[in-house]
C-alpha cells in the first residue's frame, strides 16, 4: 500500500475514473543528444488522415507517460480523461516521458533553478523535435499543437510557453506555477493560457513558495498563482476584470467548489483562463469517482463538479497558433 501512495502522489494528477473508449496507444523513440527519448500515441483510427489537432500531455515529476495519457492505471485508477476528450473530438495525443533527475525520478527540466532534483535534459528542444515530428508523420496540424501539464509538467508547459509560443496554439498547467528562482526570461510572445490549482494545494502552495511534500525533496519554489495569472494576462493585453463563472456544486460531500476566472471576451484569440478549485488541493476535478481517504490524506481533496481535460479542451479548441 505504501508504495501505490507513493506512486500516485508523484504522478502530479491523480484523478479516479472508469475506463475510456480503447485507443490505438503505440510506443515510439527519438534519439536526442541526452539520449533515447520515449514517448506515447493516442491515435484512434477514426481520426482524419490530415490536419490532426494535437495535444502534447506531460505527466508530473516521479510519473510517466503511460499514467497521464490514460494507457495504464494504478492500483485501479486510471488517469483517462484526456483519452476520452480524445475519442469524442478526434484528437491525437502524444505523452513524451520526461528523463531521470538526480533523485532517480522521471522528471522535466522547467524554469526553476532552484530544483536540485529536476532533470537536465534540454527538453524545450525535445518538446520542439517532437513537434516536427508529429507535423510530419503524423499530420498533425501545425496551427493546433496544444500543451497540457500536470505539476512539473504544468511548469514545463509555461516555460514552452515562454520559449516556443508561437509554436502553440495554446498551453495549460494543472497544480504549476512560474518558478520563483527562475533560470528562464520572462515570457516576451503572448499565447492563450489555461491554469487551474487548489487553493489548498501542500504540494505546489497556491499562495507561493516552498514546493515539495516531506516526501518530495529539492523542488524549489514557485510564485503564487495570482501572480503567475497577472503575468500572463499583462503579456497578452487582457483587461483586469475577468468574466467569472460558479459551477454549480454536484456533491455534498464534496468540500471543495469550483469557479471559472476568464480574461479575453473571444475563444478563438487571446485568452487566460483561472480554473480556481477552493479548498482543493494537488490534483486535478474529476465528476466521475471519489479518491479513497489516504489518497486526499496526501494530496488534498479533490473536485467534483467538472472535468478538467473537457474544461482544458474547451479553452483550447478554438485556438490557433500566431506562427510568429
Amino acid at each position: 500500500m505504501r508504495n501505490a501512495t507513493l506512486l500516485l502522489l508523484f504522478a502530479g494528477v491523480v484523478s479516479a475514473r472508469h475506463a475510456a473508449a480503447s485507443p490505438a496507444f503505440s510506443a515510439r523513440t527519438m534519439a536526442r543528444p541526452e539520449g533515447v527519448r520515449h514517448y506515447l500515441v493516442d491515435l484512434p483510427t477514426h481520426l482524419p488522415d490530415e490536419k490532426r489537432p494535437t495535444v502534447i500531455l506531460l505527466h508530473g515529476h516521479g510519473s510517466r507517460a503511460a499514467h497521464i495519457i490514460g494507457m495504464t492505471s494504478f492500483a485501479g485508477y486510471k488517469m483517462d480523461g484526456w483519452a476520452r476528450v480524445a475519442d469524442r473530438e478526434g484528437l491525437m495525443l502524444i505523452a513524451p516521458d520526461g528523463m531521470e533527475g538526480s533523485d532517480g525520478k522521471r522528471a522535466w527540466n522547467d524554469c526553476r533553478a532552484d530544483a536540485d532534483t529536476n532533470a537536465q535534459s534540454d527538453d524545450v528542444a525535445f518538446i520542439s523535435a517532437l513537434i516536427d515530428t508529429a507535423v510530419k508523420d503524423l499530420h498533425a496540424d501545425p496551427e493546433r499543437i496544444y500543451v497540457y501539464g500536470s505539476s512539473n509538467g504544468g511548469g514545463m508547459a509555461l516555460r514552452l510557453g515562454t520559449e516556443i509560443a508561437p509554436r502553440l496554439a495554446a498551453i495549460g498547467a494543472q497544480s504549476a506555477t512560474f518558478a520563483a528562482t527562475s533560470r528562464c526570461k520572462a515570457p516576451t510572445h503572448p499565447v492563450s493560457v489555461f491554469i487551474t490549482h487548489g487553493t489548498k494545494d501542500k504540494i505546489v502552495p497556491y499562495q507561493g513558495g516552498a514546493i515539495g511534500h516531506w516526501l518530495l525533496r529539492g523542488r524549489g519554489t514557485g510564485l503564487s498563482v495570482d501572480t503567475t495569472i497577472a503575468m500572463w494576462r499583462a503579456l497578452d493585453k487582457l483587461p483586469e476584470t475577468a468574466q467569472v463563472y460558479r459551477f454549480p456544486h454536484l456533491n455534498r460531500d464534496d468540500d471543495t467548489t469550483a469557479t471559472r476566472y476568464l480574461w479575453g471576451a473571444s475563444p478563438s484569440g487571446l485568452q487566460v483562463e483561472l480554473l480556481k478549485i477552493d479548498g482543493g488541493g494537488h490534483t486535478d476535478s474529476s465528476t466521475r469517482n471519489e479518491a479513497p481517504l489516504f489518497l486526499r490524506m496526501l494530496v488534498g481533496d479533490f473536485n467534483r463538479d467538472l472535468d478538467t481535460a473537457e474544461e482544458a479542451w474547451t479553452f483550447f479548441k478554438d485556438k490557433r497558433a500566431s506562427g510568429r
